[in-house]
């Protein structure tokens, strides 16, 4: 892998965690995602399951782990089976795990090659009381590609339709919202590349340049330190682009005068950072543009006090709102009245913020946990407040990555130029 390796007892630790969540006689299943195809004989660059890694470390495809806690051989509670190589592999596609190359990755003593599933899955059935399956559970999923999970899950049933089926997604996604001190780690070093792009990019842009050279600057820098690339598609959106929240085209000229809105990060071992910041094309804010820059800052800072345990998402972005309602009103976009007046299902200020404030962040961007659960000590949150004006072709973004803490939290991107002087003297540079 094109990261540093890491500890094999991050993903011992996480299997005995999910272990514990089992009842008993419970058999859980996990799935590698598939390799997709694009045309002819071409296919996407792989990306694993991120439940599948959580677990095991393992970037590999056609992987499959067993977690079987109560199984009467030992050597049968935690198997791995992987992808057995070949010399035509290895002439084709490169090296693939080595049994002990996958115990050294993984932390799990008993590696197979993957035949040995079908043999072993008879008898592992036959002493399982429940069996665990995944799936992608995430609230905002839109799933119109059957997966390797689902195609498993009617295979499965299909042989075995007396046996009581549970979700393995429930217990990850209580798992994975807690941040563990090496996960912490992989997303401070996932910020700390994103810094090095942003910081390139403030030297870069000047009238004159394309949203994509931009995009290749924020690329170049990932690779250069160790990232595959970007943890989602990369939002580089001028002027009246940036308006368009999730924009990625990424092809228009920027003109002098208008504020580019940016919204990226950078993987790292399979972790995601997520930033956004809005700079002005010709490095100096108009006194419009730097109006609403403070506006959204003074709502991120608000909002930022509120990401402590012991807080509710709901009340947090009701909160997040009525701030966000007081600054529109002094930049005129609002009147005091639209806001007494406002039917609280659809509250005035989504005319120009029509996005969350806060999500989970980790192995992915939108990342798994249940969204109402009371904010806890370890969980990781976006911080990122907008205000668009499609009129004005303006729209700020401003996003940090904020990691809740014992005490309040702790602000993983702090280190990231934010505030509007400080952006203007390092584009002057």
């Amino acid at each position: 892998m094109r990261y540093a390796p890491i500890a094999a007892d991050l993903f011992a630790e996480n299997r005995r965690r999910f272990r514990e969540l089992l009842p008993p006689g419970a058999l859980a299943i996990f799935q590698a995602n598939d390799v997709m195809p694009t045309n002819a004989d071409g296919h996407l660059a792989f990306r694993q399951n991120n439940d599948l890694f959580y677990l095991t470390g393992v970037d590999q495809e056609d992987s499959i782990l067993v977690i079987f806690p109560d199984a009467r051989l030992e050597k049968q509670r935690e198997i791995l089976f992987l992808k057995e190589t070949s010399d035509l592999i290895l002439v084709w596609e490169g090296y693939k795990f080595t049994k002990e190359q996958a115990r050294e990755v993984s932390g799990i003593p008993e590696i197979k090659w993957l035949p040995a599933f079908e043999t072993l899955l008879p008898a592992l059935m036959n002493e399982a009381e429940s069996v665990y399956l995944n799936t992608n559970e995430h609230i905002r999923a839109v799933v119109e590609v059957e997966t390797r999970d689902a195609r498993f899950i009617k295979r499965l049933q299909d042989a075995y339709p007396l046996h009581s089926y549970r979700r393995a997604a429930r217990l990850l996604h209580q798992l994975r919202a807690i941040k563990s001190a090496p996960e912490v780690a992989l997303l401070r070093r996932a910020c700390a590349i994103t810094e090095k792009a942003f910081r390139r990019v403030l030297g870069f842009v000047q009238p004159g340049v394309h949203e994509f050279e931009i995009e290749a600057e924020i690329v170049h820098e990932f690779l250069r330190n160790r990232s595959r690339g970007p943890a989602y598609g990369s939002i580089v959106a001028s002027g009246k682009n940036a308006t368009i929240l999730h924009y990625v085209s990424n092809n228009e000229p920027c003109h002098d005068g208008d504020v580019i809105l940016l919204d990226f990060g950078a993987e790292y071992a399979n972790y995601a950072a997520d930033l956004s910041r809005s700079i002005p094309v010709n490095g100096r804010f108009t006194k419009r543009q730097r109006a609403v820059y403070e506006a959204v800052l003074a709502v991120m800072t608000y909002a930022k006090t509120l990401l402590v345990p012991g807080n509710e998402i709901e009340e947090y972005h009701k909160k997040v709102g009525a701030r966000m309602s007081d600054e529109l009103i002094k930049l005129d976009l609002l009147k005091p009245e639209d806001v007494k007046n406002e039917d609280p299902d659809a509250p005035a200020y989504k005319k120009y913020f029509m996005h969350g404030t806060s999500h989970y962040l980790g192995l992915d961007v939108h990342d798994a946990g249940y969204k109402y659960r009371t904010f806890e000590a370890g969980m990781v949150y976006t911080c990122e407040p907008g205000i668009y004006i499609p009129d004005e072709n303006l729209g700020i973004r401003l996003e940090n990555d904020i990691l809740l803490t014992a005490t309040g939290n702790e602000d993983l991107m702090a280190n990231i130029p934010l505030q509007a002087d400080d952006i203007e003297r390092l584009m002057r540079r």
